[in-house]
């Protein structure tokens, strides 16, 4: 189980667009065969009113959606018997834990309103957030009441609630939570909950999702006890400092989980014309910048539809673009196979041009040995580096990973100049 928990390659696994639980195997088994290990599956809970995955109305329904009509009682033996059979496939299941917020029409309301935040006037809350870039544009999800996790007059029966979801879907057969806007919960709850998961299954692993949130309740999740973090190399321009910056600062916290997109975000295809050669790079390059990686199901063919968690349905399944199947499996192969990538790593800005960018990458699991990531910047085209602008010894080899017909071993380095093909991302590493 090495692999499962220190090389998380994840699968994102969205419910509304593959349909009901049986339907789910099907492209589980396209997962395991691209030789991901973990199938997340966003939230599958029954929904309040507005109809999002993430208004959780009762948290021991199976959303309706998800279940084959005729299928008796409540669909958690048919959800145990899915997950029963991922694991077979060797991919460890993943859901979402939202603990900051229900729907407004959640029962909780009524049945425990001292477990909820209030206005002057005792009115449910809204959770919200501000644009980073711009503090007077906010964003109120008003089908959502937050929950008042660290100040309830009865958190111990608020926090005993949460502990008992975590341990029934432990039993049921989930390996791991997507803890959904993780720095809006006290680090106490959660790590509280990462005991409590570890005295049910040893190896149940916590990743905390907190893209959007202020650096500083980001940095406040330090002694939580998190296993990784999602980072934000997916809007990185290959050229500033910050991103390198940002993961160094928050290794702190938990190794990272890179994504060339994700539910949250516009489709690349879509953002990029549908240039493949982008959607190589993109994925390459985050599978080599931290410990783990994540893709959304439809990334490998090339789809452009934004994943939307009230209206997407199986009808909006598309038409390939094209098939990066085996190119992602060569990509993560690697990355189980080489030590290398193990681990997040220590990273440093070894050059950046016009049009290239090297980035250094060393670590604890493989002592002594320097590696870089070279990226063209330019999506139209070839980019040239020298050689002796990294400080190779004679048994470095090339590694041209966004080519399929490249050798898996790599190859000698040129002996002068380096070309990269547009988008292209290629390893100079030891064997």
């Amino acid at each position: 189980m090495y692999f499962q928990r220190q090389v998380p390659i994840i699968y994102n696994l969205f419910p509304r667009l593959v349909g009901n639980m049986p339907q789910w195997l099907l492209h589980a088994n396209r997962a395991a065969d691209m030789s991901f290990n973990w199938l997340f599956i966003n939230s599958i809970h029954y929904p309040g009113y507005s109809g999002s995955l993430y208004a959780v109305k009762h948290h021991y329904w199976i959303n309706p959606d998800f279940i084959p009509k005729g299928t008796p009682s409540d669909g958690m033996a048919l959800l145990k018997q899915t997950l029963h059979n991922c694991i077979n496939m060797g991919l460890w299941p993943m859901m979402d834990l939202i603990i900051n917020h229900t729907s407004r029409d959640c029962p909780l309301t009524r049945e425990h309103p001292a477990w909820y935040l209030h206005g002057r006037n005792g009115e449910l809350v809204s959770p919200f957030v501000r644009d980073l870039a711009d503090p007077t544009k906010i964003t109120v999800w008003d089908d959502l009441a937050e929950i008042d996790n660290g100040g309830s007059i009865d958190r111990e029966g608020l926090w005993g609630f949460w502990a008992a979801l975590v341990k029934h879907y432990l039993r049921l057969g989930f390996k791991g939570f997507r803890c959904d806007a993780a720095y809006k919960v006290p680090a106490d709850l959660w790590r509280y909950l990462i005991k409590v998961a570890a005295e049910t299954d040893p190896e149940a692993q916590f990743f905390a999702e907190t893209l959007g949130a202020p650096e500083e309740q980001t940095l406040a999740l330090r002694e939580a006890g998190f296993h990784y973090l999602f980072n934000s190399s997916k809007w990185w321009d290959f050229a500033q400092p910050w991103c390198v910056a940002q993961h160094e600062k928050f290794g702190k916290i938990a190794s990272s989980i890179s994504f060339p997109e994700s539910h949250d975000t516009p489709r690349l295809a879509a953002e990029t014309g549908g240039k493949e050669a982008v959607q190589r790079q993109r994925y390459a390059f985050a599978a080599m910048f931290s410990a783990g990686v994540m893709m959304p199901v439809g990334y490998e063919f090339g789809f452009k539809n934004r994943l939307d968690v009230v209206e997407t349905s199986p009808l909006d399944w598309e038409k390939p673009a094209f098939d990066l199947q085996s190119f992602i499996r060569r990509i993560n192969l690697l990355k189980l196979e080489q030590p290398f990538f193990h681990g997040e790593g220590d990273l440093k800005l070894a050059k950046v041009s016009e049009n290239i960018l090297v980035l250094e990458r060393w670590n604890q699991q493989t002592p002594g040995k320097v590696g870089w990531i070279i990226v063209n910047r330019s999506w139209d085209k070839p980019a040239s580096m020298a050689i002796t602008d990294v400080d190779y010894k004679a048994n470095h080899r090339l590694y041209r990973i966004c080519k399929d017909d490249s050798p898996r071993e790599g190859e000698p380095l040129p002996e002068q100049a380096l070309t990269l093909d547009p988008a292209e991302v290629v390893l100079i590493l030891l064997p």
